[in-house]
């Protein structure tokens, strides 16, 4: 399978947790679909001091996986809105 592209698509969405509305993460997000998984090379801005946590509640709202070699977070439905 292909990787991702790396430079991305250049739409910047803010990843916020639906429990507290903290902001956890800027993401350069292609297509129209719903967030499900979150390449690392693509976030651009990183609000979060442990990877997947909320830095607001402290909820898990994503997972470390590598999808088509590439690392990435893996997100728990319901846990984030996208804006």
């Amino acid at each position: 399978m292909a990787k991702p592209n790396k430079k991305g698509p250049v739409t910047r969405v803010t990843v916020t947790c639906s429990r507290c509305t903290a902001k956890l993460f800027y993401y350069r997000k292609g297509g129209k679909g719903a967030l499900v998984k979150c390449f690392k090379e693509r976030i651009a801005k990183d609000f979060t001091q442990i990877e997947g946590q909320c830095p607001g509640c402290q909820q898990i709202f994503a997972r470390d996986c590598l999808i088509r070699g590439t690392p990435a977070l893996k997100i728990i439905g319901g846990k984030v809105r996208v804006s």
